[in-house]
């Protein structure tokens, strides 16, 4: 242990004489802040208050990572630039040695935005003192993430190893070392992305990212990329394409939003096109006309990646031309703990819900993250197309253990995209199911078992549902009216939801369509459309043009 130490405070003090004078290449502005939260962080800073304050208890792991400076930078301007340097000059007196901030994941990223934004930063030059400073911090922390990169978590490596290859580019003109750089990102490519070019978590998001830092790392190698890092590359392509809606944006699952606008766009425009698995990621796509729908048909992710999971099985997302209808609620990460609890429960997606339970259970894992738990344990799904249909089957056995029952969705997108069809079925698979549901059924102060079909809308979407209860008249900012109706399986209802997204500062109040009812025999079927009306005739700008049109 003493030897160790010795040769910590021995690089410490050699990091501390290796200091530039300024950035030989400064990186790229990344470009994924929001003006609003920008806005809003200089007005809560008034008075002088620390980022600390703003960010207390579980959140200063987010403090570390420095992603409120994304937002200054967004928001630009002289009191934003003048914030930051006084946030990265107290973060520097407080934390300049290894100590909380300085685990490879939270410091990678730290110093990748340093290095993004550094023009930024300096598009007013700071005081020879202040430049002086920030300099031997990034210097610092580079040359220490040199030394202890490897000891990020297999899925983090290559985002880190990125940020150390951005970093050493951006102190020194070039990669320390590249050959050997190039090596160590293939072998972590190779570990984080899997064979269909998913990533364990499945979150789209994450997949952008690390197809990200994979992207501007090789053009950052040049000549050094190694055939892993290229493959990794081509795997991940076309499953980002498949995983977008028409609007570009991403499919909200499993803790990701919709991803930077642009943002996707630039990632894949000089990556190769080829065909995605027929289940990315454990994803359904359907897709015709102006309309998509992109259906989480897989058990949520286990291991490390479940600590961001939500149990969203069956659930789905529906997009016509550049407007999002059907949506989940989203991450709630950046909204506090109870908004992430909540945005993990099956109630904010769209799907089916038996009281109100979630499909999986969330649990406090050992290093005090939540994880979640005794989710399915089969979906089996099942895609067959027809001359005029695009058509997916799923199911899965959350509730057969509790209820006796199984959830079947049947989804099925018409050629013009103009209709889409569904049924959710309830059903007992044999008598140890049916006794199981006859005594859910009778242990309640109902008889029967209660659920509800959730359909989450986007906040620019108007509802407005008939005194009957038999159809929801949905009308999108454009103008354009779908109507949302069902078979009478069901009562149907709207209620208050939320939009949780990592560009709005705050939780975006919206509407939700309810179908619920009881289930009162071993097989339940409710059937329920979502039609456009009219002739659905879009405005301009809802309409993608020539090679702007996602695959």
């Amino acid at each position: 242990m003493g030897r160790i130490l010795g040769l910590e405070r021995f690089w410490r003090r050699r990091d501390a004489r290796a200091v530039p004078t300024a950035l030989a290449r400064p990186g790229p502005p990344p470009g994924l802040g929001e003006a609003a939260r920008g806005r809003a962080l200089v007005e809560a800073a008034r008075g002088g208050r620390s980022i600390l304050m703003l960010a207390p208890g579980p959140d200063t792991e987010a403090m570390h990572r420095f992603g409120w400076l994304d937002d200054l930078a967004a928001l630009g301007g002289p009191a934003a630039r003048d914030l930051a340097w006084r946030w990265i000059d107290e973060w520097i007196g407080r934390h300049e040695g290894p100590g909380e901030g300085w685990s490879p994941n939270i410091l990678s990223a730290r110093i990748a935005r340093w290095v993004g934004h550094a023009a930024w930063l300096t598009q007013t030059p700071p005081r020879p003192e202040r430049r002086a400073l920030f300099l031997r911090s990034l210097s610092r922390q580079t040359r220490w993430l040199a030394r202890h990169w490897s000891g990020a978590a297999p899925s983090e490596r290559p985002q880190v190893l990125a940020a150390l290859i951005a970093a050493e580019t951006a102190l020194d003109g070039a990669p320390a070392q590249p050959a050997r750089r190039a090596a160590s990102m293939g072998r972590a490519a190779a570990e984080a992305v899997e064979p269909d070019g998913g990533i364990g978590a499945r979150a789209p998001e994450a997949l952008l990212e690390l197809f990200c830092a994979l992207v501007e790392s090789a053009e950052l190698l040049g000549q050094h990329v190694t055939s892993p890092h290229r493959d990794a590359i081509a795997r991940i392509a076309p499953v980002l394409r498949g995983l977008r809606h028409v609007d570009g944006g991403l499919a909200r699952f499993h803790g990701g939003g919709r991803g930077a606008p642009g943002r996707v766009e630039r990632a894949l425009a000089q990556a190769p096109r080829g065909a995605a698995a027929p289940l990315p990621m454990g994803f359904a796509r359907l897709a015709s006309g102006r309309s998509s729908v992109i259906i989480d048909a897989a058990a949520p992710p286990e291991g490390p990646g479940a600590t961001m999971a939500h149990a969203s099985t069956l659930a789905f997302e529906m997009t016509v031309g550049r407007r999002p209808l059907i949506v989940n609620c989203g991450s709630g990460l950046r909204h506090g703990p109870d908004w992430r609890r909540a945005g993990r429960a099956t109630p904010s997606h769209s799907t089916l819900c038996v009281e109100g339970r979630s499909s999986a259970r969330l649990d406090q894992a050992p290093d005090g993250r939540e994880t979640l738990r005794d989710g399915p344990r089969e979906v089996l799904t099942h895609r067959f197309d027809a001359e005029r249909l695009q058509r997916m089957e799923a199911s899965h056995d959350a509730w057969r253990k509790a209820f006796g029952l199984t959830h079947d969705r049947r989804l099925a997108l018409d050629r013009g995209g103009a209709v889409l069809v569904g049924e959710d079925l309830l059903t007992t698979l044999g008598p140890p199911d049916e006794r199981a549901f006859e005594a859910a059924s009778r242990a309640g102060r109902h008889p029967g078992v209660g659920f509800a079909i959730r359909f989450h809308l986007h906040p620019d979407v108007v509802a407005e549902s008939d005194p009957h209860g038999t159809t929801a008249r949905l009308t999108l900012r454009s103008g354009e009216v779908w109507e949302l109706s069902h078979d009478g399986g069901a009562r149907l209802s709207l209620a208050p939801s939320v939009y949780l997204e990592n560009s709005h500062p705050d939780p975006v109040p919206t509407q939700q369509v309810v179908l619920s009812g009881r289930a009162m025999a071993y097989a339940t079927l409710v059937r329920w459309s979502l039609v456009r009306m009219g002739d659905g005739v879009p405005a301009p700008r809802d309409l993608w043009r020539g090679e702007d049109a996602p695959a």
